[in-house]
């Protein structure tokens, strides 16, 4: 299992789970991350919902170990189209989603993290949307970034590539709240359930209504992301 899904009583847990990997991202995990998201979006007793990674820390970005193998893994013909589901159900799951994040998450995991509807981070944790730095297109970053933020804070993000941490984060408007390391896991269920306490179905409603103010369809707004990167995409290297 690359991903762990549970309730606890009417909210729900995502877990990245490939501590051996940093919770790396690979097929699998875009996959089951997917089917956890959409799970948690069908279940009518569910009202919250927690993303975190395994080990103490959230996401390191692709796994290029198993992007660069030769032969690729079997995964790897199917991998626009899965992640793709990933996104789209980080989009479409009507249930506020809090994030929690530990340590890092960069590049492919900064743009989970950025979809989240509340980031709660460590102090010394980072976002990292380094795509830039290795001639990359990030395209995902790029639109959740744009439904969320503006172009400034877009920009520092995304042209820089830097490392952001914790407190410059909430300054950004990216995190809620910025706390002690050892304290992010225990704020984020906090505020899960905080969210989850609530009135049942009125998180939904509101988070529904919020959305429905987006101008195009989902998959329109990333297909968007993606033309307007076209040309400076290259395969995942080691740098």
């Amino acid at each position: 299992m690359a991903v762990t899904y549970s309730t606890h009583g009417n909210w729900a847990e995502v877990i990245l789970d490939r501590p051996e990997r940093k919770n790396a991202i690979v097929g699998p995990l875009g996959v089951e991350l997917a089917e956890a998201l959409e799970a948690a979006n069908a279940a009518q007793d569910i009202d919250a919902v927690l993303l975190r990674g395994r080990g103490g820390a959230f996401c390191s970005g692709l796994d290029l170990d198993e992007f660069s193998a030769d032969p690729p893994p079997d995964w790897m013909a199917q991998w626009p189209s899965t992640w793709r589901r990933a996104h789209r159900a980080l989009f479409e799951c009507n249930k506020p989603i809090v994030g929690a994040l530990e340590r890092y998450a960069i590049n492919g995991g900064a743009a989970l993290m950025l979809g989240c509807d509340f980031v709660i981070v460590g102090e010394q944790s980072f976002l990292q949307v380094g795509e830039v730095q290795l001639g990359m297109a990030a395209p995902y970053n790029l639109a959740w970034l744009a439904l969320r933020h503006g172009e400034a804070v877009s920009a520092k993000l995304a042209l820089l590539g830097d490392r952001v941490y914790g407190s410059d984060l909430v300054s950004l408007g990216v995190a809620l709240e910025c706390v002690a390391e050892a304290e992010v896991v225990p704020a984020a269920v906090a505020l899960t359930e905080k969210l989850a306490s609530y009135p049942s179905g009125a998180p939904t409603r509101i988070k529904k209504t919020l959305r429905g103010y987006v101008d195009a369809p989902i998959d329109d707004w990333f297909d968007k992301a993606f033309a307007n990167s076209a040309g400076g995409a290259k395969p995942p290297q080691r740098r």
